[in-house]
């Protein structure tokens, strides 16, 4: 089974409320792009690639959100007002958590909590919740999209067979007897 997506540790957001969160979001597939703004995989594959994801899955299938993780050159690109601008620059409209300072190593709060690598690291969360990908590095398009339409589809399916009638006959779990 997978386990469930920790809630983040964040100072606090960019395009959402404060107490915008992880939970607010259950019943809804989400993506997750943990960057920093000086990283070159980040700014050059990384965001746009997730925007691409948003722009081609529907609102009510996907939702973005980014993480900001800054583990080096917190000087350069530690505050809020460094992120405002670069999220102006590079049209970043969906929602980023600015990730909780790490004590003396820098390792920032929630990229510690999940074990992260380094920056790019994409996640990709259930419906219910749950952790299905954490992936450091670049990953290719189609890749991406197949993990993604997959856990949407199945989320389509548990929908569906909750919802469908179970003396109505067949349904892809089986056939009910009249």
């Amino acid at each position: 089974m997978y386990p469930m997506a920790a809630p983040f540790i964040t100072q606090s957001w960019l395009n959402a409320a404060d107490d915008f969160s992880l939970a607010a979001l259950r019943g809804r597939v989400v993506l997750v792009e943990v960057f920093q703004m000086l990283c070159p995989g980040c700014v050059s594959h990384a965001l746009p690639q997730a925007q691409k994801a948003a722009r081609h899955f529907s609102a009510t299938d996907l939702v973005l959100i980014g993480l900001h993780s800054v583990f080096e050159h917190h000087q350069a690109q530690g505050t809020r007002a460094a992120l405002q601008a670069f999220a102006h620059e590079y049209r970043l409209e969906f929602p980023i958590a600015i990730d909780a300072p790490g004590d003396a190593d820098a390792v920032p709060q929630t990229m510690r909590h999940y074990a992260m690598r380094g920056t790019p690291t994409l996640l990709l969360i259930d419906r219910e919740g749950r952790l299905r990908m954490q992936h450091f590095g670049v990953l290719e398009d189609m890749a991406l999209g197949a993990m993604i339409m997959s856990v949407i589809a199945e989320g389509a399916l548990a929908v569906a067979s909750a919802s469908s009638n179970p003396a109505a006959g067949c349904d892809e779990l089986g056939c009910v007897t009249p």
